[in-house]
């Protein structure tokens, strides 16, 4: 058999699987760039062909697989600070917000914020770090930061609280030496206790609503741009069923989703509130 690429036929089967089981829409244009992911899966199952895979993935045996193929065919670029003026929100504007608020008695001294679709997890340990800074004004405050995403690959990475020696080029250094611990050998830093305490890693599918509600803000950054109007929609309104009355919705400039958010009061090109 021909696994050089797939054919018309296996493509839109992937297609059609990949749309149910996460949401994503693959572009008609992307059958090499398929081809080449799925090729990686069929030489760490040694299934021998494209046809033979698609079938162990729908049955009960590949089950187990499922993960391999989401973290073959997702992107997991991420980074500590990607887009900047979104942690500097957080950092200023909304701690002084809650701060205020808690001193008014209008809300209790307890803050919970979501990254969903954290990959590796760069984005809630840096909604962590923002949040650290702020020990002086946050102190005897309960906070946790969740991180999510459908990938068991990269959640397992984000629960490790180790990152690799990019950090250097996108943690400041006054930062990196507080809340980072080097391990010199292995060229990677580890989140120390203080951050550690704030992040819990867990999988989860954004078609799905997740267990928990009540969150005080929620990133979704430059996940949704990969997924088709219908999926995006859902996921809108699970986001917003886990919002607290008066929380915030931090989502990316590509996301394509701007005219979804109209159950929200548009803050600003990045943020939105629901009242």
């Amino acid at each position: 058999m021909d696994t050089s690429q797939l054919t018309l036929k296996e493509f839109q089967q992937f297609q059609v699987f990949i749309l149910k089981l996460c949401g994503i829409s693959v572009p008609d244009n992307k059958i090499t760039l398929l081809s080449n992911r799925i090729r990686r899966r069929l030489r760490a199952t040694d299934i021998p062909d494209f046809e033979g895979y698609f079938k162990f993935l729908k049955s009960a045996a590949g089950k187990e697989e499922l993960d391999g193929f989401l973290s073959a065919i997702t992107t997991n670029e991420t980074s500590f600070f990607r887009t900047e003026k979104h942690f500097d929100w957080l950092r200023t504007e909304f701690v002084d917000l809650v701060v205020n608020q808690a001193k008014a008695g209008e809300r209790q001294r307890s803050l919970r914020i979501w990254s969903a679709a954290c990959s590796t997890g760069e984005e809630p340990y840096t909604i962590a770090l923002c949040l650290a800074e702020n020990q002086h004004k946050l102190a005897g405050w309960k906070i946790s930061v969740l991180g999510t995403d459908i990938s068991e690959h990269a959640i397992s990475k984000a629960r490790s609280g180790v990152f690799g020696d990019d950090i250097c080029n996108e943690v400041p250094e006054k930062l990196r030496s507080r809340f980072f611990l080097q391990h010199a050998e292995s060229k990677t830093w580890e989140a120390r206790p203080v951050l550690k305490e704030m992040v819990t890693i867990k999988r989860h599918n954004l078609m799905e609503r997740i267990s928990e509600s009540g969150f005080d803000c929620i990133f979704i950054r430059n996940v949704l741009i990969y997924f088709s109007k219908e999926s995006k929609q859902q996921v809108i309104e699970n986001l917003v069923h886990a919002m607290a009355k008066g929380s915030y919705l931090v989502v990316g400039p590509s996301e394509g989703i701007f005219e979804m958010l109209g159950m929200l009061t548009k803050r600003s090109t990045f943020l939105y509130q629901k009242e």
